[in-house]
Order: C-alpha cells, then sequence, then structure tokens
C-alpha cells in the first residue's frame, strides 16, 4: 500500500497523528473532521495514498465503492437520521486542502434551518 510520508493523512493512517476514528479495516480510515461545516461531519479516507480524483483508475473503483457504501452506515451510528451529503473536492480548484483523496460526509439536526 502506497504512502506519502509528508502527507497528514497518511500520518494519521500510520498512527503518527491522533484523530476520532470512526471506522477502520484494511482499506479505510474514517474520522471526525477537526473544522466541521455540519454537526456531524466525518472523512473517510482510503488507506492507500491516492492524491485526488483526478489520479483515480479503474483499479481503484473497488475502493471508492466501498467509501461510498460504508457512509450511510457510519452516518447512522452517530445519529444522523435525517439525510446527510458527501463532498470530494479534486484539486486546488477544486478546494482540496489535503492532497489525499477524502470523502466528507456531513448531516445531522441544524435548528436554525426550518422546514
Amino acid at each position: 500500500m502506497s504512502a506519502d510520508p509528508h502527507c497528514i493523512f497518511c500520518k494519521i493512517v500510520a498512527g503518527q497523528i491522533p484523530s476520532k476514528k470512526v471506522h477502520e479495516d484494511d482499506e479505510l480510515l474514517a474520522f471526525h473532521d477537526i473544522h466541521p461545516w455540519a454537526p456531524v461531519h466525518i472523512l473517510i479516507i482510503p488507506k492507500q495514498h491516492i492524491v485526488s480524483m483526478a489520479d483515480v483508475t479503474d483499479d481503484h473503483a473497488g475502493v471508492l465503492g466501498r467509501m461510498m457504501a460504508l457512509s450511510p452506515r457510519l452516518m447512522r451510528d452517530l445519529g444522523v437520521t435525517n439525510g446527510f451529503r458527501h463532498v470530494i473536492n479534486t484539486g486546488r480548484d477544486g478546494h482540496q486542502e489535503v492532497m489525499h483523496l477524502h470523502l466528507h460526509v456531513m448531516g445531522g439536526p441544524r435548528p436554525w434551518l426550518k422546514g
């Protein structure tokens, strides 16, 4: 499995930087975002270092599918029952801040929204 020794997410995968994990298996790691945009905001990342969606090939289809399939279960486990959204920022122009593919999954009650 490839890793970038300078990548913050690779360091989290390696246990060199702590995170508030919600899931870990052989291919994926999910943890709470340190700067949440919603009441529940997690990141799901492949343990393999993939820079961005622009670098994805057919070989990555399985891990990408697993990321998407894992997200509903994790959100239910975290108490999100009324919907959530997925965001994948790609490249600098796409506002990607960490150059390691990651899926933002955000949801939870927002009392300031009505209806």
